[in-house]
């Protein structure tokens, strides 16, 4: 991922609400798209302009041809509000993030964590996040459902990583079961996407717990009841289980690894 900065100016007289109305609302239709990563914005005021840094999956995230509807339509809620298009200023590749999948996938699959800021669709073959917006919009143009369903994903991850709280419990059961609202969600937003892009797509079942490492090895595809889903190696040394018309893949708990 890299760093950019971007840069609005004034062309006419204006108003700080008017100009950071205009400007989070840019933010906004560029976070629903993948364009921009993360969930908040520090938009500073200095020499006449409005500035803010931002992560971006690649250095070419912010080029027109990936613009959605709604990101058009702020670009000219910007000029109502008397600011120039924005200035793109390169900073440099972050060191503390993953590059972008640059490869054709064989297959793909919907996973995040607590800890990661990227696209939750990745590259199966790699597990390099794919940004979204190479990728046809998911729901009313953008891939706004994706992103609120990551950031919900995640905070549910952080709660059970916590474990300091009873909402511990109801955090992990939406990560780890086929039963909750999180995989449901997950595994609709994971078959539109699979849909889209005529590219098999899994979606990624958290595991932790259970009795044993026998009894792990030995666990079944919790949605069809399959044994055939355990793999002899795991894929990309973390993906113990795959059922394939299920489209899910898991792991061994990590208590038992």
């Amino acid at each position: 991922m890299f760093v950019i900065e971007l840069r609005f100016e004034p062309f006419a007289d204006t108003t700080i609400s008017a100009a950071e109305k205009a400007i989070n609302a840019h933010l906004e239709a560029l976070r629903a798209n993948g364009q921009i990563l993360g969930r908040e914005f520090a938009v500073a005021f200095n020499d006449g302009e409005f500035r803010v840094r931002l992560m971006v999956p690649e250095k070419t995230s912010l080029a027109n041809r990936y613009n959605s509807a709604w990101v058009k339509a702020t670009l000219q809620g910007l000029t109502d509000a008397k600011l120039l298009a924005p200035r793109d200023k390169f900073i440099g590749q972050d060191i503390n993030s993953e590059v972008s999948n640059t490869d054709d996938p064989s297959w793909q699959v919907l996973y995040t964590s607590y800890v990661h800021m990227c696209s939750p669709l990745r590259n199966g073959d790699n597990l390099l996040p794919i940004p979204l917006y190479q990728i046809p919009a998911t729901f009313n143009g953008d891939h706004k459902r994706v992103i609120k369903w990551q950031s919900e994903w995640q905070a549910c991850d952080e709660l059970q990583m916590a474990a300091a709280t009873k909402a511990e419990f109801a955090a992990l059961e939406e990560i780890s079961s086929v039963h909750s609202d999180m995989y449901r969600r997950g595994w609709d937003l994971r078959g539109r996407i699979e849909y889209l892009t005529k590219i098999p797509t899994y979606y990624y079942l958290y595991r932790v717990g259970g009795e044993s490492l026998q009894a792990e090895k030995s666990r079944v595809c919790p949605k069809c009841g399959s044994a055939d889903w355990a793999l002899e190696t795991p894929l990309l040394d973390m993906f113990h289980f795959r059922c394939e018309p299920c489209r899910i893949v898991s792991n061994l708990s990590w208590d038992h690894q």
